[in-house]
């Protein structure tokens, strides 16, 4: 993620020239792993947006009005790729998430969710499940993985959904293997609940599974996907389930204040999403495992004391890296590599959640990325080691 935000989503203040000065370096640049849509300015969104749309849907249609036309449509094909009979458009995957655990906790009559510590829904989201929603939470394990199906089984209470966040993000983008997963569902199943998928960034999940979306959908009682995280869409995002589960999430969505008056820029942008950037997502995964390596080998001692690729092969196209400098340290050189060379090998650096004097941060290697050679990567490196090295000592 950019920036340093509050939780309200604002920059601080003293943030929003530190943030200028990142956005116009990672513009510059002639070469770097990915570019997001928050890094472009209103009018070439704009423009981008215009030019494509009719790609992929009629511009001579209607705009939509609280959520028919375009959105009817985009919610009728991610329904389709998730094998799923119906499906509903939220402004947010915060909101889409809270509507679809309330919905099943009446439906169960458990309101207890199981889930991970590092999921979304407990560190980003302000407490939302129990202060908005009246959930509770549960955690069947806090490794920095998925739970196993033994973990699910003797949790030691009783929870009436199972959610599951593939890949789960904050513990590095990662996945359990295909027939572990399996075990997870029927493990659940055993339990009477049912199983609901964080599948924010299920889009690039298929190839490490080696299977196709709705297979992996299907093991699901109901799956929320984003559009903006992986597919470049503007915002939005959507829960697919059976269809009476998505009425009355329709219903609860007026109530949350999500059916907003008209969404075709995000509807549009997230088509295009499905249309140019989900086929590409599987050769980003494969060269992030490229370009992994390639960093692992760059960071080797006398580079660095140490340097942790995380997972080391990556499970998507995005991973972490762990270096034992300070933040500030670490953003800097980060920074001043893109402004003086025009390369952008890493953007924000991180020490929230670390040991002290330990940093981390993402990598995502999206179409940009598949320019960038082993050699590509070394050479980034030195240069970024170069800068680090010259402005502090490492810290272990």
């Amino acid at each position: 993620m950019d920036g340093q935000t509050g939780q309200d989503g604002q920059d601080a203040p003293d943030e929003q020239e530190a943030r200028r000065r990142r956005l116009a370096a990672w513009r510059a640049s002639d070469r770097v792993l990915s570019r997001v849509s928050a890094d472009r300015r209103i009018g070439e969104r704009l423009a981008a947006l215009a030019e494509a749309a009719g790609d992929v849907h009629d511009l001579d249609d209607w705009t939509d009005v609280y959520g028919n036309g375009v959105v009817t449509e985009l919610e009728r094909r991610t329904a389709s790729l998730l094998g799923f009979p119906a499906a509903a458009f939220f402004p947010t995957g915060t909101m889409a998430q809270q509507v679809a655990l309330r919905c099943w906790a009446a439906r169960t009559g458990n309101a207890t969710v199981a889930l991970h510590p590092q999921a979304h829904p407990e560190v980003h989201e302000r407490s939302a499940f129990s202060v908005v929603s009246g959930l509770r939470t549960v955690h069947p394990t806090a490794e920095p993985r998925l739970p196993t199906a033994d973990e699910v089984r003797e949790c030691d209470e009783p929870f009436g959904a199972l959610m599951l966040e593939l890949p789960l993000r904050d513990a590095g983008f990662v996945l359990p293997t295909w027939d572990e997963l399996v075990a997870v569902v029927e493990a659940a199943r055993e339990r009477d609940a049912v199983v609901h998928f964080d599948g924010a960034r299920l889009w690039e999940c298929a190839p490490h599974f080696g299977r196709p979306l709705d297979e992996i959908a299907s093991l699901a009682d109901s799956v929320y996907v984003s559009f903006y995280k992986s597919l470049d869409g503007m915002s939005g995002a959507v829960l697919a389930g059976p269809a009476p589960l998505i009425d009355e999430a329709r219903a609860w969505r007026h109530r949350y204040g999500g059916q907003l008056f008209q969404q075709y820029p995000a509807a549009l942008s997230a088509l295009l999403g499905l249309e140019r950037e989900l086929p590409r997502l599987p050769s980003y995964v494969a060269h992030a495992k490229v370009v992994a390596a390639a960093l692992t080998d760059a960071l080797r001692e006398p580079a660095v004391p140490w340097a942790r690729i995380h997972p080391p092969v990556p499970h998507t196209h995005q991973f972490q890296v762990w270096l034992p400098y300070d933040k500030d340290v670490l953003n800097e050189a980060a920074l001043t590599q893109a402004e003086e060379t025009g390369v952008t090998l890493f953007r924000r650096w991180f020490s929230e959640g670390c040991p002290p004097g330990v940093s981390v941060t993402e990598v995502t290697v999206a179409s940009e990325g598949l320019e960038w050679t082993p050699r590509d990567v070394s050479e980034a490196v030195s240069e970024f080691v170069r800068r680090v090295r010259a402005t502090a000592p490492a810290s272990a």
